[in-house]
């Protein structure tokens, strides 16, 4: 999007230079007055008043920055432009001023309930670190205003302002956060394990929360740094079953590497005694052997050694 910002070009002044001034003014204006007092001059008595006046008035007009500040520049309600020179400088004191911070801010989102892409209940949290990018946006595009803790409003108080814009960060990453976790499954299902998920799409997971907030949160002028999910889990109603139902798969995992190991090791066993020709075994002693083999090597039980004292021939 398009950004609004522009640099403040009214008159800026030196501060201490203009602090000087301000004070010798008002000094020659309570001068000015006490001589009109004193020589009962009422023009001279006038004189000093509004002379003092005016310096009172050129006090409003002191602004300081720090690195990383910024003020909203706005005369009688008409956008002048952004102000972000660091230092100690004098303005036109009819110039409303709103101070805003440039610095990175982090949020930790806690965790809320989402439907997966099959529609089981998971709670996942994201922690983002976020930015404003556009002044003018993020005070004039979205009505920061209503989302003040305070029924005030925001007013000119920078902590004020920014805890506004994070409550507007919130609840975007919020709806981001839903529309990311609903386009995919907490884990794989039915054998899909090619299929991107929450539990294992890691860095692509969070590559796509971060391209979703920065398009949600383009419209107040603020920068998405950097957003990653730092909570998954179940939701506590399914948590149990689905537990079960993970424990059930490594189980089965575990018994097809069992399998594939054991068959491995039986057709070695059978291809070695025949090219040793330690023993001929026929196709029933084969099977019978086999079997055995299986069952010693597949078995959770230690095996029980029996003792064959016949003979192999029939």
């Amino acid at each position: 999007m398009e950004k609004k910002e522009v640099v403040f070009g009214g008159v800026t002044l030196n501060g201490f230079l203009m602090l000087f001034a301000v004070i010798v003014w008002l000094l020659l204006s309570v001068a000015v007055f006490v001589l009109g007092v004193k020589d009962e001059s009422v023009l001279l008595g006038i004189g000093g008043a509004l002379l003092f006046v005016v310096g009172l008035v050129m006090t409003a007009g002191f602004v300081m920055l720090e690195p990383g500040e910024a003020r909203l520049m706005m005369f009688f309600g008409a956008y002048r432009g952004t102000f972000s020179k660091t230092g100690f400088y004098w303005v036109n004191p009819f110039i409303t001023t709103k101070k805003l911070s440039l610095r990175a801010r982090n949020l930790d989102a806690e965790p809320i309930k989402v439907n997966d892409q099959v529609g089981n209940p998971v709670m996942i949290g994201l922690v983002l670190v976020w930015k404003l990018c556009d002044t003018y946006k993020a005070m004039f595009e979205i009505d920061a205003q209503t989302m003040a803790k305070t029924q005030n409003g925001i007013g000119t108080d920078v902590k004020s302002i920014m805890d506004a814009l994070e409550q507007f960060v919130k609840t975007q990453s919020d709806a981001a956060l839903r529309q990311v976790a609903g386009q995919y499954a907490y884990d794989d299902v039915d054998g899909k394990k090619n299929e991107l998920t929450l539990r294992g799409g890691g860095e692509e997971i969070n590559q796509q929360l971060e391209q979703k907030l920065n398009e949600r949160l383009a419209i107040a002028g603020i920068e998405v740094v950097e957003a990653r999910i730092n909570y998954l889990a179940y939701a506590p109603e399914i948590a149990a079953v689905m537990l079960r139902r993970q424990q059930a798969s490594a189980v089965i995992s575990a018994r097809e590497k069992i399998v594939e190991g054991a068959v491995s090791m039986v057709k070695m066993a059978l291809d070695r005694l025949a090219e040793e020709q330690v023993v001929e075994l026929d196709d029933d002693k084969k099977a019978a052997m086999v079997s055995n083999l299986m069952v010693v090597l597949c078995g959770e039980d230690s095996a029980q050694p029996v003792l064959n004292t016949g003979t192999l021939n029939h």
